[in-house]
């Protein structure tokens, strides 16, 4: 990539000082695509410092549910190290995403105990169903906390609010940090500038599309889950999902702008086919060298960086988002959550869990396998830096430390996420593929979504 390209992407130096004021995570990625984790240290000294006693539920038995992604792959295989240091057998059972967002609120809303802790991402829905376990009183526990050894300092910034309920509740760990970030296939781009604006974006996509390779890659099926490129879209035109009073607002003038933008661009410069993408077609194609430029989560970038998985390793250049020239840029950002099950018949193991697997030296073992975690520390560690890659770890950080994460989490936190979500991705789906006008087909979506909104 030429130097007026590289002036867009941050470099390792420059990432280090941002401040680490705010994050979020949730864009999924399989962990089959993930890079083998490190070979894992067994020492167990690190938590020996903490001043709880980790047996105190030795002999217990907990269920660990949720979905194939980074967290669960980087997370596996350290579970032998959470049983030697506290005796808590831990049974995992994950399922590719979709199975599992369709399954967990029907067992949940059954009143099942199990699973004791399971990943998240409709934060409002939980607990507006009574479904997760408050946990205050648990981190308030000094025989099974100790906060000064968790220091939750070391959490980048909005990880420590986001699961922080108006109430001042807390029901939920952050466990994953991500942000809507682009890629670039450097050998496509040549001699070509980077863009810094939407129509920018739009047209260079527009003029590298040829017959073997498309221009861009962004996802548009009619599913809930492929709404994160959209959102980024949205949120940095100065849109938003809903509005103060928990109506949907994405058919805002600012919402329409920015879906036109998206369809055109797709239509004009996406693969064929694109009406079907959800987050692994977008992968895919890139890895593959089948599409110029892609925007999604910024966790692929282990995957695009590993020369067994993908043809364009070490030919990618990493930005963030590119801005309509009017608002600043405001990706989508999303936290996994990780929560206890109101239901459970063994929270203090399940909190005992939860600490010690999203602790500092668990962190820092995870991220060494290239999981991008909530910890400072480990975004630093030179082990992550090396599975991650430098230039997209400082483009990742950079949005997570600089963007405003309350569009993403205003969404999130909305206890009708899931059916808003599907209105959205519906609507984008029909402007990317139909050629339906932005502002009908959002118009029509919201309608229909308000009315059903209690």
């Amino acid at each position: 990539m030429d130097p007026k390209t590289r002036r867009r992407l941050l470099t390792r130096r420059q990432a280090g000082r941002l401040l680490l004021g705010t994050t979020a995570a949730g864009l999924a990625m399989p962990s089959i695509l993930r890079r083998p984790a490190a070979a894992q240290d067994t020492d167990l000294s690190d938590y020996a410092a903490a001043g709880i006693d980790w047996k105190q539920a030795a002999g217990a038995k907990i269920t660990l549910a949720g979905a194939t992604h980074p967290w669960s792959d980087g997370i596996r295989p350290l579970i032998p190290l959470f049983t030697e240091l506290t005796g808590i057998e831990v049974v995992s059972d994950f399922q590719s995403e979709s199975e599992f967002l369709t399954s967990l609120p029907i067992r949940l809303g059954s009143g099942s105990t199990t699973p004791d802790v399971f990943m998240y991402l409709s934060y409002g829905q939980g607990i507006g169903a009574g479904w997760l376990e408050p946990l205050n009183a648990h981190y308030a526990d000094t025989e099974l906390f100790d906060a000064a050894w968790y220091d939750e300092d070391d959490l980048l910034g909005a990880a420590r609010g986001f699961p922080v309920w108006a109430d001042g509740e807390r029901y939920a760990f952050p466990i994953t940090a991500e942000s809507v970030i682009m890629f670039y296939n450097q050998d496509a781009m040549a001699d070509r500038t980077a863009p810094a604006t939407f129509e920018e974006l739009h047209d260079l996509a527009a003029s590298l599309k040829t017959d073997a390779m498309a221009g861009i890659a962004l996802r548009a099926k009619a599913s809930s889950g492929a709404t994160a490129a959209s959102m980024a879209w949205l949120f940095s035109h100065g849109g938003a999902m809903v509005d103060g009073d928990g109506k949907v607002a994405f058919h805002s003038a600012e919402g329409i702008k920015a879906l036109d933008i998206y369809g055109r661009t797709l239509r004009d410069a996406g693969p064929l086919g694109v009406g079907s993408y959800d987050w692994y077609e977008v992968l895919n194609d890139f890895t593959q060298g089948a599409c110029a430029i892609a925007a999604d989560s910024s966790n692929f970038a282990t995957t695009i960086g590993n020369p067994e998985r993908s043809r364009v390793a070490g030919k990618a250049g990493f930005s963030s988002l590119v801005s309509d020239g009017v608002h600043p840029v405001t990706p989508y950002m999303s936290c996994w959550q990780a929560c206890i099950n109101a239901k459970s018949e063994q929270k203090r193991a399940a909190f005992l869990f939860m600490t010690w697997a999203t602790s500092r030296p668990t962190a820092l073992r995870a991220a060494a396998g290239g999981l991008a975690t909530t910890r400072a520390s480990a975004w630093e560690s030179a082990p992550f830096q090396q599975a991650f890659g430098a230039e997209a770890a400082a483009s990742a950080l950079h949005s997570l430390s600089t963007s405003d994460v309350s569009p993403s989490k205003q969404i999130l936190f909305h206890p009708q996420a899931p059916m808003i979500f599907d209105a959205f991705a519906t609507a984008t789906n029909e402007i990317v593929t139909g050629g339906v006008p932005a502002a009908d087909a959002l118009t029509r979506a919201a309608e229909r979504a308000n009315r059903a909104i209690r």
